[in-house]
């Protein structure tokens, strides 16, 4: 049995010891990247995450809508401008975050179909900031989260309407315009990847990352659940548009995908069911990996650089052995 990827199934989806669910394991990695190339199963997964309904598609959509009808003018600076850019963005993490966990955790509207992990979200325990997960993830996410979010959307908006980010039209190069939007992806995913394993390094991670590590289940406001000192290097994956000709449509989708998205892959659910069907992909049981077993999957699907530096997690007994053992030699270090 294969999967949508080509690779042999091991365990097909369902329940086990450790999981209330589980996809089919082991997980796979983009299959752009192997070797030899597998034209059939390339175009299989671009047609399900750019011609069909997906986050990819979504956060591409809400970008031009937003650059077109919610964009304020920097031109000159203006507290009222960037206010209204802060409102913004608090009211899109408050509709997907917000409206993910009214669905999925409150009104339980698909119950425990899809969800990882049975536990629910916990309360009275001291770990968290108001002894409550979901108002610990809350708080970082708008207290912290969204303000900086602004911070680098106000620097770029800046930039651009004083001349000093490079940018280009659709109609200067078609191709280009739409193709980078897939670079995008494949550079947050490298950005990831390295500030991630930095954001691990122990002094770090006690610091900062540990405030996103609480969520050992983790909920849709668990995505932007940071500490200021973790969000601000996760973010500056955007500053790259400052250096390399963009639109401002590909900042705003770059953006998404790193604020709104996480709200998906942390949602604690492999998909969204409307009437019992998987209607949209939310969590990514390769990220869910990650914060049961801490030292492995520090990137995406997207790119397998978890594989090429061997600290990849496949959801396999045996690989949750080579991680702990792996984590042994760590803090013994």
């Amino acid at each position: 049995m294969k999967n949508a990827e080509g690779d042999e199934v091991l365990i097909p989806e369902g329940k086990s010891k450790v999981w209330n669910y589980h996809p089919n394991l082991p997980v796979p990695n983009s299959p752009v990247f192997r070797f030899p190339t597998r034209i059939l199963f390339v175009l299989n997964w671009f047609r399900r995450g750019w011609l069909g309904l997906s986050a990819t598609t979504l956060w591409v959509t809400l970008a031009f809508v937003t650059y077109n009808w919610f964009q304020p003018s920097l031109e000159h600076w203006s507290i009222y401008a960037i206010g209204m850019m802060f409102l913004r963005n608090l009211a899109l993490i408050t509709i997907i975050a917000g409206g993910l966990h009214l669905w999925l955790w409150v009104m339980c509207r698909q119950g425990d179909q899809l969800k990882f992990d049975s536990r629910e979200m916990m309360r009275d325990n001291g770990t968290f900031t108001f002894r409550n997960q979901v108002l610990d993830n809350m708080f970082w996410s708008i207290a912290w989260g969204v303000p900086i979010w602004t911070l680098y959307e106000v620097i770029y908006f800046r930039a651009v309407d004083t001349g000093l980010a490079p940018t280009f039209q659709f109609g200067d190069n078609p191709v280009w315009f739409i193709l980078f939007f897939w670079v995008i992806l494949l550079w947050k995913g490298f950005h990831f990847y390295w500030v991630h394993r930095f954001l691990h390094w122990p002094p770090y991670y006690r610091i900062a990352h540990a405030v996103h590590h609480r969520n050992l289940n983790t909920g849709p406001w668990s995505g932007l659940s940071m500490h200021p000192l973790e969000t601000l290097p996760y973010l500056s994956s955007l500053l790259i548009h400052l250096v390399v000709p963009s639109n401002p449509v590909h900042l705003l989708f770059h953006t998404y995908a790193l604020t709104l998205n996480p709200a998906l892959a942390h949602s604690g659910f492999d998909a969204l069911l409307v009437r019992d069907k998987r209607q949209l992909e939310l969590g990514e049981f390769f990220h869910q990996l990650h914060h049961r077993y801490f030292e492995c999957n520090y990137g995406t699907p997207e790119m397998p650089w978890d594989k090429w530096f061997a600290t990849y997690h496949n959801g396999t007994e045996e690989d949750t052995r080579s991680t702990r053992e792996r984590k042994k030699r760590m803090y013994t270090k």
